[in-house]
């Protein structure tokens, strides 16, 4: 089973969720997020940075994964949002984990089908996919669908590797004559 861990960045909060799959089946392993209470903007990125750190040294993800930059009309908004970005993924290459990009429409896309899909509708889905009952907050829920989405692009990427192999293998195998119709 792989453990991924799913971040959405934010400046003041940022979510996170680990969850395990098989690509087929999802287990939910934890969910929170980690607010920073600083008022120095470099302060509130050392807080993400040592709050990701803590959530991979206690919950050992294989993989991790994260939302990317949404341009928004506020160009500092976009800013200080890439920062917080980076302070997760130094934390997360530091602690020797692969890392996943995901666009915010990426997601939307993958947990409801929909790119344009609302905020409440993924939270929606993310409960309904890993079997949920309690209320979660916003930024957590965004985390389990980076962290769905994740799950699901790579085992589609695993399938379609070890399929393109197998075909691989048959037509070297068997050749078909030149003027056989595929």
């Amino acid at each position: 089973m792989l453990r991924i861990l799913g971040i959405d960045p934010g400046s003041r909060i940022t979510g996170y969720a680990v969850i395990e799959g098989d690509g087929v089946r999802h287990m939910h392993v934890t969910h929170g997020f980690i607010k920073t209470r600083e008022e120095s903007f470099p302060a509130r990125l050392g807080e993400i940075f040592t709050g990701i750190a803590q959530v991979i040294e206690e919950f050992a993800p294989d993989e991790v994964a994260i939302e990317d930059v949404f341009v928004s009309k506020n160009a500092s908004s976009a800013l200080k949002l890439g920062q917080a970005r980076g302070a997760a993924i130094c934390a997360a290459v530091q602690a020797g984990c692969s890392v996943f990009e995901y666009t915010p429409r990426a997601v939307k896309q993958s947990i409801v089908g929909k790119g344009s899909a609302e905020k409440q509708q993924v939270q929606h889905m993310v409960k309904i996919i890993l079997n949920l009952k309690e209320k979660i907050q916003m930024d957590a829920s965004d985390a389990l669908g980076v962290a769905l989405t994740h799950a699901h692009i790579s085992s589609t990427n695993l399938r379609l590797q070890t399929g393109t192999r197998s075909l691989l293998a048959v037509f070297a195998v068997k050749s078909l004559p030149r003027s056989h119709p595929i």
